[in-house]
Order: structure tokens, then sequence, then C-alpha cells
């Protein structure tokens, strides 16, 4: 997660003296909104819902994350508390490296500090990009680039994908910031255009052109 070249062997030993291995059981917290952020946090491996639990104990999510990926890499630096809930959806395994120590082998190893430096603005960017396919795209886009994302391509025909719904409906339509109902009227409207067919939890994407097209759309 810190990109590339490959982590030389000095700057390997230099996270192994510091990282903190933590294994979450699926419906745990991993960390809360109310918590100051001591550590950068690693998903290194399984599936966990960053979002904020309402005052009726409802977790209302934001973003899943899949590992290996960063939970949060920024509060830390700022003395604050994380800016979301943590709650793994499954078994998963945690990285945390703590702060100070952390800058200690920053002054060893600078190579480090910018790698991370240039990690916090891979995700800045793809912050922007999500912040304006909300605030520029209709629902239906949204909905078909959200798909899209998720495409797992058929070796056998190249126009065809599937997708595996691994949140609920709920879920995924917070994220798209439309309501379940409306989620559930765009899946009727791209299945009578034979865009898709959703089986359970599965959608068969039938024409990922199209699928590409929808998600074009302004």
């Amino acid at each position: 997660m810190l990109g590339a070249p490959a982590l030389s062997a000095a700057e390997l030993n230099a996270l192994d003296t510091v990282a903190r291995v933590r294994r979450v059981g699926a419906g745990a917290e991993v960390f809360g909104h109310h918590e100051p952020a001591t550590s950068l946090v690693l998903l290194r491996s399984g599936d966990v819902s960053l979002g904020l639990r309402t005052a009726d104990g409802i977790f209302r999510v934001v973003r899943p994350v899949r590992g290996p990926a960063w939970l949060d890499q920024s509060a830390v630096w700022l003395n604050e508390n994380h800016a979301m809930d943590a709650r793994a959806a499954s078994e998963a395994v945690v990285i945390e490296l703590p702060r100070e120590p952390l800058q200690l082998q920053f002054d060893r190893h600078p190579g480090l500090a910018r790698r991370l430096i240039a990690s916090l603005s891979r995700e800045i960017k793809e912050m922007a990009a999500n912040t304006h396919e909300l605030m520029h795209k209709d629902a239906p886009a949204r909905f078909a680039a959200w798909l899209v994302q998720r495409c797992q391509a058929s070796e056998v025909a190249p126009d065809r994908a599937v997708v595996t719904l691994t949140e609920r409906k709920r879920d995924i339509a917070s994220q798209l910031a439309i309501t379940p109902e409306t989620l559930s009227r765009l899946m009727r409207s791209f299945t009578r255009q034979g865009v898709i067919v959703v089986t359970g939890y599965t959608v068969h994407v039938n024409d990922l052109p199209a699928l590409r097209r929808l998600a074009e759309l302004q």
C-alpha cells in the first residue's frame, strides 16, 4: 500500500519494529469516530465498512474497504479523532502503526515518509473524483459507475461481467446518496434495458459497454 518500488529489507524491518497486528472478528468495531487517532491503520486482509453510527444505533455505511487498504492514514497527523467509525464486515487483520515510533523511523528512512505522502495524495485524488461523481452525475450514472468499478470480467465473453453484492441494499444506496427504493428502481430499469440481470446477490452484466456508457452520462 506504499506504492512501487518494493520496500527495501531495511524499510520492511523498520515497519516491523513499530507495527501492531490485531485480529478483529466479524461485526466488531475496529475504531470509532469518538476515539483519538494515535496510529495509522491498515487493513491487511478482510472487509471493513467505514461509516457512522447514528444516535438510534444504526450503522450507516459510507465506504466499504477490502484489504489490503488503508482505513485511516490522515487523522493521526492532525492529532484528531478518527473521522468515521470502522466496523469489520468479515474476519479481518488490522495493522496499526503508532505515530511517535513511526516518526523515529522516518528520520532513519526518509523514503518511508515520501511513500506515505504519495499514498495520502492518491487517497485525496480518489476522494476528489468520488465527490465529483456525487455532485455532477445523476443517480443512474452513479449506480452504473459503482457497478463498473466492481465488475469481474468474463474471460469467455469480454462484453459480459459479474458483480457480487456483499453489502446490504441500504448500505449500497447510502454510498450512492440515494434511497433503497431508488436503488431498486435503477436495478429494474437496467434490467429492462437488457444491461443487467439480478439473481440473488449476483448482478450479471450482459452488456458491459452499455453499462460503461451509462456510467459516463452527466
